[in-house]
């Protein structure tokens, strides 16, 4: 593999490739992979353009050499690390911004640039790409679309793909295809633009984007609403949504995860389960406010606070953000395994916390929640002491019953991290025999040799590796 590896570089300038060891070490795991486990590709390389992108891919699927698309690595489930080594693709130098239409509500991009950057440039329009996840300041957007990425303000503007209009991708034989429409709505032929989001690099190469866009709010109000019990704060969000108030943003935080903010944060959130609420409007927004605290009023309610955003609302904010990477430190004798993220129809959503939570009760298992309430998505950890073999394992099983048992409620093992390759076990169990024979067949016709990204999503791969 080495001597054709080195005549695929030879195509490219020098400074497109690095076989270094930290070049390599820094692209054999993501976020969710410890360090120690990961999987160092041969070589890296940068392609610059679409060009790149296709030359590449043609070589190596010519020699069977495998390719793993990379960004910025902030995946959860080992969805970017090259089990089978080969390439590593790194697209962040495909980072710019090849045109902005403010009169026809779109931008064209490369999958390299960051989410906020995005819509930093969309600022003097008065536009906003508004599906973006937290992560948005550090994760780009050909990896969202690849993992089919969502965020806290999924509740009222849907997930990112939702705004994709059109991509430009490259096939595994090099071939360049543009699917989707500039239009606001098709229907010429098979959707395949929803084939590719999600599909974790598996099937073709993003390499442009066009996204739709919307205007900025003009009446941003947040706050908080505080209750005695944490079946309450979630029972309360999925009033909220059935009655169909009209949110951006509805959190729900536990009372530990509160607690863990505090310590690690800086913050000065009160010892209790509570919802982050955020609202959008042009006008009279107050109106929303008043209809959202009357649901609330129905659900032991300790305190609801909201008014125009501010420094401090904000600051909020932000500690939400960070509350993942707060968890880690929290307690130096524990640390989280995977972060979960199942997803549940939001009617489920009280019953799904207090079944986590009742897990950890059980098991002694401290598991922080906190998450997208308002679209059904809770996150949480499993806390265990990495010391102890049998708290890891029983840490283990407890994750594996959560996923059971959210899909057994008609929900999903992952509502925005993918499946990788830390949740293939769970595809058989989510979705039938024959489902999953197509999704392979869909493969198959997209990448017959196999070279891209390999060992992720399908389940009969080894997980030796993780």
């Amino acid at each position: 593999m080495s001597e054709r590896l080195e005549q695929i570089c030879e195509e490219l300038d020098p400074g497109q490739y690095s076989f270094t060891d930290a070049d390599r070490f820094e692209r054999s795991h993501d976020w969710g992979t410890d360090e120690e486990d990961g999987v160092y590709p041969d070589v890296v390389i940068w392609p610059e353009s679409t060009a790149d992108v296709s030359a590449v891919l043609a070589a190596a699927n010519d020699a069977g050499i495998p390719v793993t698309p990379y960004a910025a690595g902030t995946s959860l489930e080992g969805n970017a690390v090259p089990l089978h080594g080969g390439i590593s693709l790194d697209l962040t130098r495909m980072d710019a911004i090849h045109d902005i239409r403010p009169d026809a509500l779109q931008i064209d991009v490369g999958p390299g640039i960051y989410g906020d950057e995005i819509n930093a440039a969309l600022e003097n329009h008065g536009l906003i790409l508004p599906s973006l996840p937290s992560s948005g300041k550090i994760s780009t957007i050909g990896g969202m679309i690849a993992n089919d990425a969502s965020g806290m303000k999924t509740v009222k503007y849907g997930e990112v793909a939702d705004w994709l209009l059109e991509a430009e991708a490259v096939l595994p034989s090099g071939e360049v295809l543009t699917v989707g429409s500039k239009a606001a709505k098709t229907s010429s032929g098979y959707n395949v633009l929803d084939l590719l989001v999600g599909s974790e690099g598996t099937l073709a190469v993003v390499t442009r984007l066009t996204l739709r866009l919307t205007g900025r709010p003009e009446q941003i109000w947040a706050g908080r609403a505080t209750f005695s019990n944490l079946h309450d704060a979630a029972d309360a969000v999925f009033d909220a949504i059935r009655s169909g108030v009209d949110v951006a943003k509805i959190e729900l935080i536990d009372s530990l995860s509160a607690e863990i903010a505090n310590t690690r944060l800086d913050t000065d959130l009160p010892n209790s389960p509570m919802v982050f609420l955020e609202f959008h409007a042009n006008q009279h927004i107050e109106a929303e406010v008043d209809f959202c605290r009357t649901v609330f009023d129905a659900h032991d309610i300790d305190s609801f606070e909201i008014a125009e955003q501010d420094q401090e609302m904000a600051a909020l904010w932000e500690a939400r953000r960070e509350l993942a990477d707060a968890v880690e430190p929290y307690d130096p004798d524990l640390s989280p395994l995977t972060p979960g993220d199942v997803t549940v129809p939001i009617d489920r959503l009280p019953d799904i916390v207090d079944y986590i939570k009742t897990l950890g009760e059980e098991h002694d298992i401290m598991i922080p929640c906190f998450g997208h309430a308002g679209d059904g998505n809770i996150h949480y950890f499993v806390m265990v002491d990495p010391d102890d073999p049998a708290m890891v394992s029983t840490g283990q099983d407890v994750s594996k019953q959560i996923v059971a048992r959210a899909v057994e409620m008609g929900g999903t093992a992952t509502g925005e991290h993918g499946i990788g390759i830390g949740k293939r076990e769970y595809v058989p169990t989510e979705h039938d025999e024959a489902l999953v024979a197509t999704m392979r067949s869909i493969k198959s016709t997209f990448d017959p040799n196999g070279i891209l990204n390999p060992g992720k999503i399908f389940p009969d791969e080894s997980d030796s590796q993780r």
